[in-house]
């Protein structure tokens, strides 16, 4: 059936809104209509080559959706149900996954390879992150679909699918912030936003934010910031001084950037931890030396998709949304259409706004 997608033709090429040729959903497969996608960098980085993924494309894997059909075998999901769909679904047979480390499993991304759909011409296209999520309609795998929680709009549950997932994960699994810890954030866009959520759901008695545009502070603050700093040569001199010359207990980075993965570790007490949530370049190379990593004794960590199980952490999630402690509205900075992405693409590049939200 034809549908209109956002298709990435080559790396570094801008996005192409066009119509595609989606196929009947396969055995063991799942066709969903979308019902929105958030915008994540996470896309930008697979266009710009930061993140190396077969081409063309279609975009998108932060989605949620109403199910139209499905393949022979599937029975956890059916046709009128609402899902969220998971970019990275977990084999349950690797290394990592025998670890119970679902996060970082070897095959999450192995259907990237696997050819999607077709452009009108007949060229055929790859799921960006396995769901290719900006388009009207998608066919991914049944792992690719969880249903979607009670309680939460489909529209807002598509954030749940890695912006919050990611941010919520960083500080509950990766940093495991503590009640009453100190908390800072490098980088207010929709996974920063979401982790000044969960640290303040986690308790921490400051949360101070930082980011390039002084815009973000008010979205910074409704989020559950304490403070706010605009990024510059002396923040971390500034957040040890918001922390009684200590440094904060936690640093979560989502920028990643060299200079501002450096700076959380600056920024953090002796002993302190730093969370690094944002993909950077390979030529983003971040130096230390013997000493200092004795004498501070800090930890410094990366953190793939929030070190979460998406199927264990989805309710868990849509109880603090229902119980108002989770605002996934409050990440949401724009509503586009499918036809504004490529516009949501270079406010990205410009460092404007949290997270724009297709809504179809």
């Amino acid at each position: 059936m034809a549908v209109r997608a956002a298709v990435l033709p080559a790396v570094g090429s801008p996005l192409e809104i066009t119509g595609i040729e989606l196929p009947d959903p396969g055995p063991g497969q799942v066709h969903v209509r979308l019902a929105a996608a958030g915008v994540c960098h996470s896309d930008l980085s697979l266009s710009n080559g930061t993140m190396r993924l077969p081409v063309p494309a279609v975009l998108g894997h932060e989605g949620a959706g109403t199910v139209v059909a499905v393949g022979e075998g599937v029975t956890h999901v059916a046709p009128g149900d609402g899902v969220v769909l998971n970019w990275a679904p977990s084999c349950g047979a690797c290394h990592a996954c025998s670890l119970g480390e679902v996060w970082l499993c070897a095959d999450a991304l192995s259907g990237a390879a696997a050819v999607h759909a077709r452009t009108t011409e007949g060229t055929d296209l790859h799921p960006g992150l396995n769901v290719a999520a900006f388009a009207e309609e998608t066919v991914v795998p049944a792992s690719c679909v969880l249903p979607a929680p009670d309680g939460v709009p489909l529209t807002d549950a598509a954030l749940l699918g890695c912006a919050v997932l990611t941010g919520y994960g960083a500080v509950h699994h990766s940093a495991r912030v503590r009640q009453g810890e100190t908390v800072a954030v490098f980088g207010v866009g929709g996974v920063g936003l979401a982790a000044i959520q969960a640290a303040r759901i986690a308790g921490a008695s400051k949360i101070i934010a930082v980011d390039v545009s002084p815009a973000k502070e008010e979205l910074a603050r409704a989020a559950g910031a304490t403070d706010y700093l605009v990024a510059s040569d002396t923040t971390a001199r500034e957040i040890r001084g918001l922390t009684g010359r200590q440094g904060v207990d936690v640093a979560v980075e989502c920028a990643g950037r060299a200079v501002t993965i450096r700076t959380a570790w600056d920024s953090t007490r002796r002993g302190g931890r730093t969370t690094v949530v944002g993909i950077g370049g390979k030529d983003q190379q971040v130096t230390f030396n013997a000493l200092e990593i004795f004498h501070w004794g800090r930890t410094l960590t990366g953190c793939v998709y929030g070190n979460s199980d998406p199927a264990r952490d989805l309710p868990v999630l849509a109880g603090h949304v229902r119980a108002g402690r989770l605002d996934l509205s409050a990440l949401v900075t724009e509503r586009i259409s499918l036809d504004g992405i490529p516009a949501a693409f270079e406010n990205m590049l410009a460092g404007k706004g949290g997270r724009a939200l297709v809504v179809f």
